[in-house]
Order: C-alpha cells, then structure tokens, then sequence
C-alpha cells in the first residue's frame, strides 16, 4: 500500500467517524478518490482496511490528510504547487465525501423540528468535518480576553488566512474574471470548483431560509472569529440596504433559532463591512461584550409602552429596545431608523447629508433573552473632514497603529479583529518594556514609552505580554470610542438627549 492508498483510507475513516458518510459508502468513496487523485488501487481486501482503520483513528486529522494528498498530487505532478489548485482538489475531494445540499437541508429541518440547536450543531460539525470552515488555520489566531471599563472585550490578531506567495499572485494576474459567481457571498458559491484567484466551494453547503417572504440562506464562515459565526445571505445579489425588512429578517431569524443572536453591517461606506454589494448578516451562538453591558439611562416612546427602551453602557452610541413583541420592535426600530437618517446636530459634529449624500445610518443586533426579544441600534455616521479624512467618526491617527480598517459589526459589538503586522510588532514592544534589546517600529514607539512609564521595567516575558495586551484592550476601547458618534463629556451627552427629546416627540 503506498502513501496515496493510505491517506486514501485514512481520510475515509475519518469522514465515516465524522458522520459524513455511512459505513456501507466506504469502497464506492475509496473508488472516486482515487479517480479523482489518479491512484491505482492495490490494497486487497479494501473494506477491511477500511474498518481497521476506523477501528484505530488515532492519525492525522482531514485537514493534515487533504494537505498530505494534496503534496502527493503535486509531487506527482498531477497539479502544479499553487495554493488555489492545492485548495482546489483538496476541496473537491471533500465534496465527494458529503451528501448533497437538498440531503443536507432535509436533514437540518428534521433536527430543527425537534430543537433548533441540534439543527445547527449538527451543520456546524458538517461544515468543520468538511473543512469547509478551516480549523486547522483558524487555530493559528492568536486571541485573548481583556477587562475594559466597558467590559471583558475579545482580540484576535488574525492569521487564519493563508498569504499567497508570488507564484500565486502572478497566476492570479494571469486569470481572466468570469463574473460567475457575481460575488464571494453569492448562493452560486455552493459546490463551486474554484479557479485561480478565487476560491474552491467544491464542498461548500447552504440551509435554505425564507426571512421577509423571499429566499435567503445560512451558511458559516470559512473563518469562524468566534463560535459557530454564520453568515445569512440574500439569494439575490443586491447592495446591503438596512430598512424595515432588516428589521423583520432579523427577528424572523431569531424566532428560527433563539440561541443565536443576528446583525447587520452598515450600509454605508466607512461604517460598514468589507462587502457592501451583497445583502447578508452575520450571527452565531457567541455573548459578546456589548450584549453583557448594561443600560447607563432609561428612556420611553409613549408610542410603544409596551418596550423598554434605552442608551447601553458602551463606547460607542447604542440605542436597546427590548420587548415580547416583534411587530413593536419593528415598527420602533424603523422610525428610529428614519428620524436618524435625517438628523444633525453641528455641535457635535454630526450631518446626516453632504448635499445629496447620506451619512446616516445604523448597526443593528437582534438577539432573544428568554421569552423577550432584543434589539440593539448602534448609531453611526460616515461624514468626513480635513482632519480626520478616514472618518470622523472611524479610528482617529494617534491610534491607527493598532486598527486603522472599518469598524464593522463585529469590532462594534466587543470583539477586536486585528492586522497579521501586530504579531512580530507587539512581540518587540514585550521586550522593550523588559528593557531588552529591541526594534520597537516607529508608530508604536510613543505607546511602548507610555506602557513603560505606568507600568515600569517587567521583570519577565509573562508580565510583559500581560501588559502589553491589555495595552492593546484599551487602545480597542478608544477605537470604539471614536467611532461612536455621541462622546462620553458633557456635550455628547446634551447632544444624545436632544435626539432622544426627539424620538419621543415624533413617536408619541
């Protein structure tokens, strides 16, 4: 039996322990494999090897067996040593290895109609077995948790996504765009081969929804930055809009699945997400820092007695409204919506249009606590100026040295998503607050001397690093504070309470 052969059975042991694939399915998986991988069989009797091997799964796991076939594929010159053809076959092979979408949605809703969450544990464990969400990858982010003023806030620096060496890039250069599919968050990704410069959806499986009386689909992302983070997309490739639809897709979907809360990027540049040209959400099974915090000031809308309504204890500017009603939320959160949209406020900097062009709008986050529903309007505004030409209300200059991109859901909701750069960064701001030898870079310079000067001389690597991140924790908080459009002073808090006279003049 050669390695091929080998990885063969191993990889088929591993995805009938997954519950991938039945026991029974074991030749007829061997068969297209080897097809596929251009591998002449000579393992006799094959479904005893099989079973043996099954029998002892203490080997590699899928991700380290799709790379080992996927350097044996190369060394035998079957593809060239390209990260998107390795991703290719590798994600083809898997496809081979699971049901198809319509077997895999009969499934979700049988389990669904005993309990939502077994529904979706169950697809979450089907998109890590595939590989489809890249566990191995995902485990090289390094993340941590740091108590803020505002809570125990969650950092990741992100190096899950594998870089592209110049062979890559230059392949890329050379693939002519198709336009197929339209985009990344597109429904013609599932089961899609891939090609060089986008990705292999070979394995890739959507849950079919209906939210707002149109289709939509629930789907994880392929790099998870917090637990079972789900994607929702529209079937038709359309330009994010939040409007009162939103609203109702959102409690729509956490009335389908309780233990999950759902939001929306903004949709307006700035303010909103990395993708603003498809319609989507992001939710998943995860508490963040925002949804912990508690209301700093009660208010009501004589309009809507039956919510309870009012400003969240968070950097950045959050309006909650809770009640056993969807229809009220709704109805509450859309003329919020509205009045927003056309409100300004020069004292404060605040515009809601720069002749024709909205800068207005909101972050919205629907969640259920017990019999109750929860949903949270982050004010936002887009507007900016000569001095802070990336925003206004965006992370300002003095702390772009730790996150200078979009303030997107996520970050708004307690969860830090930082650049790559920071790993070999930070590392060198750890030794010079240990008064080692070091290459503090340049924009990074002022801090590490204001962590040494509170802090003083640490006497270990331990302590440095400790330091050192929740250095980086509450730069985090004054990212959010920036991007909030109310300030915590004196001024921002006249200024909130002139827009909330508002609401309730208008929603009486």
């Amino acid at each position: 039996m050669n390695n091929s052969e080998q990885s063969i059975i191993l990889l088929i042991a591993q995805s009938i322990a997954a519950g991938l694939i039945e026991p029974d399915d074991d030749v007829y998986a061997y068969n297209r494999l080897a097809d596929r991988l251009q591998v002449e069989s000579t393992v006799s009797p094959l479904r005893q090897a099989i079973a043996d091997a099954v029998k002892h799964l203490d080997g590699p796991s899928i991700p380290e067996l799709l790379e080992n076939l996927a350097d044996d594929a190369v060394s035998r010159g079957l593809i060239d040593d390209l990260l998107d053809l390795r991703d290719q076959l590798t994600a083809g092979l898997m496809d081979q290895l699971m049901d198809k979408p319509s077997q895999i949605n009969r499934y979700f809703w049988q389990q669904w109609e005993k309990d939502p969450q077994q529904a979706t544990d169950w697809f979450y464990r089907v998109s890590q077995s595939s590989n489809y969400i890249q566990t191995r990858q995902i485990a090289r982010n390094i993340s941590w948790k740091s108590v803020t003023p505002y809570g125990e806030m969650d950092i990741t620096i992100n190096l899950s996504k594998p870089e592209k060496n110049p062979r890559d890039i230059a392949a890329a250069r050379q693939q002519r765009s198709t336009g197929y599919p339209a985009c990344l968050l597109c429904a013609e990704n599932e089961g899609y081969g891939g090609r060089i410069g986008y990705p292999a959806r070979a394995s890739h499986r959507l849950i079919r929804l209906e939210l707002g009386r149109e289709p939509w689909y629930l789907q994880y992302s392929p790099y998870v930055y917090y637990q079972e983070h789900c994607i929702v997309l529209s079937q038709e490739h359309r330009d994010m809009l939040i409007d009162r639809m939103t609203f109702e897709r959102l409690l729509q979907f956490v009335r389908l699945f309780p233990h999950y809360f759902i939001g929306s990027n903004a949709d307006l540049p700035i303010v909103g997400g990395s993708i603003l040209t498809h319609d989507h959400y992001q939710g998943g099974c995860y508490t963040f820092a925002m949804a912990r915090a508690p209301i700093e000031q009660k208010f009501t809308l004589d309009g809507f007695s039956d919510l309870h309504c009012g400003v969240v204890h968070w950097p950045m500017t959050v309006l909650r409204l809770r009640g056993r009603q969807p229809a009220q939320l709704i109805e509450a959160a859309d003329q919020i919506t509205r009045i927003w949209r056309q409100w300004s406020d020069p004292d404060v900097d605040i515009l809601s249009h720069s002749g024709g062009t909205p800068h207005n709008t909101v972050t919205p986050i629907a969640r259920r606590q017990d019999d109750e529903y929860e949903l949270d309007l982050v004010l936002r505004n887009n507007r900016q100026s000569d001095e802070h030409p990336l925003g206004i209300f965006h992370p300002h200059a003095d702390v772009h040295h730790i996150k200078k991109e979009n303030i997107g859901l996520i970050e708004v909701m307690g969860l830090a998503v930082l650049p790559p750069r920071l790993v070999d960064e930070l590392g060198q701001v750890e030794l010079y607050v240990q008064d080692q030898p070091s290459e503090v870079a340049e924009m990074h310079q002022a801090w590490a001397g204001e962590l040494l000067a509170v802090h003083g001389k640490q006497p270990d690597a331990v302590a440095a690093r400790r330091i050192v991140r929740q250095g980086v924790a509450a730069k985090f908080g004054r990212v959010l504070d920036d991007a909030g459009v109310y300030k915590h002073d004196a001024a921002g808090r006249q200024a909130l309470r002139r827009l909330i006279d508002q609401l309730r003049r208008e929603l009486a």
